[in-house]
């Protein structure tokens, strides 16, 4: 399996993975993963696969990108990394979490919930049929964007952090957006939760409509090593609070290096 595209910053013997959500790439982690990585570490961002420069999986499926992710950490030199989810960035990274504990050694979901729920519910319909109706229609990844993105973010937020999220989402293939929600609509690791013994961070958006700050809370109380964080912002939190997120990530980080992890296999 050819390892998915990622970028770098920093390095060091501790690696970490920051891993973008649905509507993201790479490129939109170029200025937030040197934030997010000390000194002493090596910061790594994919390309989910089927986005940017990564080969898209078949199938397209939780259990192929978390092999993808292996293939990258493996490519990288990386016995073990902590992984940094964004949105559907974190349901890889607690896919990953449950099925290969020993390659993660922290995880940061930020934005993201433990399942889709009912696919054929009617949040989740709707939910659907925004994400996908629009490019049944006719409309361009580009339009859906706009459309999209700034329903994401909380009130006030940076315009630019709009623009840069429209012109990510805008570049990625149709074929992969669609695979990549079908694909979340399959997801469901709720009762992995409790099994995980690795530090964990999770961080919700206050404003955030996509992943309920409530759910968000419930998961983490649900992680025995968990500790949760509430940010002034929308679903794209890492982006809008870059700061507050970076400072986040790095104090979690240098927990880790106060209190070396021990795994159950």
């Amino acid at each position: 399996m050819k390892p998915p595209h990622w970028i770098e910053s920093g390095r060091g013997t501790h690696g970490l993975v920051f891993l973008h959500g649905v509507s993201g790439g790479a490129p939109g982690a170029t200025d937030l993963l040197p934030r997010l990585t000390p000194p002493g570490w090596r910061g790594l961002a994919w390309d989910m696969p089927g986005y940017g420069a990564s080969a898209a999986p078949d199938p397209f499926d939780f259990e192929a990108l978390t092999q993808a992710l292996l293939a990258m950490l493996d490519a990288a030199g990386l016995d073990q990394a902590v992984l940094v989810g964004h949105s559907m960035g974190g349901m890889v990274a607690l896919q990953t979490a449950a099925t290969f504990p020993n390659r993660v050694s922290g995880l940061v979901l930020a934005c993201c919930t433990p399942a889709f729920g009912t696919s054929s519910g009617a949040q989740q319909q709707a939910f659907l049929a925004r994400r996908i109706g629009p490019l049944d229609e006719g409309a361009s990844m580009r339009e859906l964007a706009v459309e999209l993105i700034p329903t994401m973010v909380g009130p006030g937020g940076d315009p630019q952090v709009v623009r840069d999220a429209v012109d990510l989402m805008a570049a990625i293939p149709p074929a992969s957006y669609r695979s990549a929600m079908h694909a979340l609509t399959r997801f469901d690791q709720r009762a992995a939760l409790g099994a995980l013994t690795m530090p964990a961070l999770v961080v919700a958006g206050t404003h955030d409509g996509v992943s309920q700050p409530a759910v968000l809370r419930h998961m983490a109380e649900r992680i025995p090593a968990a500790r949760y964080l509430e940010l002034d912002a929308g679903h794209l939190a890492p982006f809008e609070e870059p700061e507050a997120f970076a400072g986040a990530v790095r104090a979690f980080l240098g927990g880790l290096d106060r209190a070396p992890v021990t795994f159950v296999l």
